[in-house]
């Protein structure tokens, strides 16, 4: 029988979407390319697993940003459609940084800037945690500039639809991707 965690890397996504402009992203607290620590892992992931978002903070967006979608993707998990961490919509365009742990549950977000619900189920940032034994899983943390005050999105909105109404709307992308696990 085949092992189900030997699987090719899947494609990076954004390479697949249309082309938009980028810009800059910086963490204090995670690393393009470089594992994360457990501050930003889930429960699920076991041992001291904190589930704390990353400090992010972003510069150059282009002009006629109105707005900011931040998003954590997984594009590695073991299921066709990814798996979405975190879900950050209509964040103020005046807006350039993200606290770490800006995306716990109850924390005051800037402006009428509010979470949807990630694939764990809540709204709010929820940490690395891929399965055991499975290759180290890429966190495509996005900044996207978008060209609208609002999404026109609820807190009900699925990360597919919020990824919809991106697809429309935004003018670039700046991504910073640590890696977890393997």
């Amino acid at each position: 029988m085949t092992n189900p965690l030997e699987r090719p890397q899947h494609p990076d996504p954004y390479e697949l979407l249309p082309k938009v402009g980028s810009f800059t992203v910086t963490s204090t607290d995670v690393a393009d390319g470089q594992p994360m620590g457990m501050d930003q892992a889930h429960p699920m992931a076991g041992g001291d697993a904190k589930n704390i978002s990353p400090q992010l903070s972003w510069s150059g967006a282009p002009e006629g940003t109105k707005s900011y979608v931040v998003t954590c993707y997984d594009p590695d998990a073991p299921i066709p459609g990814g798996f979405w961490h975190w879900l950050l919509v209509d964040v103020p365009a005046d807006v350039t940084e993200l606290a770490t742990d800006a995306g716990r549950e109850g924390k005051a977000l800037p402006g009428k800037s509010f979470h949807t619900r990630n694939d764990f189920g809540t709204f709010d940032f929820g940490g690395a945690a891929p399965p055991a034994g499975d290759p180290a899983h890429r966190y495509y943390f996005v900044i996207h500039a978008v060209d609208v005050e609002s999404l026109g999105v609820d807190e009900n909105a699925s990360a597919a639809f919020v990824s919809f109404n991106l697809a429309f709307h935004t003018l670039a992308r700046a991504i910073i991707t640590p890696t977890f696990g393997g």
